[in-house]
């Protein structure tokens, strides 16, 4: 009997160990490159006739650098282009500062995916380097995109094809305006905000929007215990993790779970694209 104890003890141990070991493999060396396309519809007022089963897809907190790497975002980019979307837009956090996050978004910059019709983006926090206060980071960011033609809209709206399109700049860094990005917003044409934060759905007034803003930064946590929350989170309301949330004054969020990472971990939260059908919503 002893023997056949131990027997069973050792094949428990060896069992743990074995789980144990193949949840941290895919912590750290699968999920993080485990890329998912998320589809959705997205319905929006006023939406005009011929953009109605458009394609827009959202990219977020890409994180180009030393951290992610390269191969990784040029799948991704490569699944993305593949699907021909009408727009895509890109809401922040295109790069971790550096000397090689410069390096390398200038390789991977040709690849960056653009929309048919248009593209837009805004920038996030870590766009503005080191305490989100080096703008030379962001004036990087900027003029490399400007060579592929890809707009950031700064709170600042730009139009395709009948939609408007409103990109609010980083609260972190202190440059989000809210009252004069809205004020470049007809309220009775249709339109989406993109902002990097959603915590930014909590601040100023909101009032004279109706609609979808999508948002980034989050990253879903990166790590979430099934059936719990994310135990980390860089907002202020932990309520927005990733997903879909409905607001008041009939204002949607939408969150993306972002492509690359901070730190090469990810556990129940696989890194995310997401590809919006569009569709007419009540007015």
């Amino acid at each position: 009997m002893k023997g056949k104890f131990w027997t069973r003890r050792r094949l428990l141990g060896w069992g743990i160990l074995g789980s144990g070991a193949a949840v941290l493999g895919n912590t750290f060396f699968i999920e993080p490159f485990w890329l998912e396309l998320v589809e959705r519809k997205l319905p929006i007022r006023f939406l005009p006739e011929s953009l109605k089963g458009k394609t827009l897809v959202q990219i977020s907190d890409i994180h180009i650098g030393h951290l992610v790497s390269n191969n990784f975002l040029l799948n991704s980019f490569q699944r993305v282009s593949e699907l021909n979307p009408d727009i895509v837009v890109y809401t922040g956090d295109f790069i971790s500062h550096g000397e090689e996050a410069k390096k390398n978004m200038e390789a991977l910059l040709p690849h960056l995916p653009r929309g048919r019709m248009g593209t837009a983006a805004i920038l996030g926090n870590h766009d503005y380097g080191e305490n989100w206060a080096e703008e030379k980071w962001a004036d990087l960011v900027i003029a490399l995109l400007q060579t592929r033609d890809i707009p950031v809209l700064r709170n600042t709206t730009i139009e395709i094809e009948g939609l408007q399109i409103l990109g609010l700049d980083d609260v972190w860094a202190h440059k989000f305006r809210l009252k004069e990005g809205l004020a470049s917003l007809d309220p009775n044409r249709a339109s989406i905000v993109l902002s990097h934060n959603p915590d930014t759905v909590d601040l100023g007034d909101w009032s004279s929007y109706q609609g979808w803003i999508l948002s980034g930064h989050t990253h879903g946590g990166q790590c979430k215990p099934p059936f719990l929350p994310p135990p980390l989170l860089p907002v202020t309301n932990r309520r927005y993790t990733a997903g879909h949330f409905e607001l008041s004054g009939g204002r949607d969020l939408y969150i993306n779970r972002a492509l690359g990472y901070v730190m090469q971990v990810r556990f129940n939260v696989r890194p995310e694209i997401t590809i919006f059908e569009l569709c007419d919503a009540p007015s």
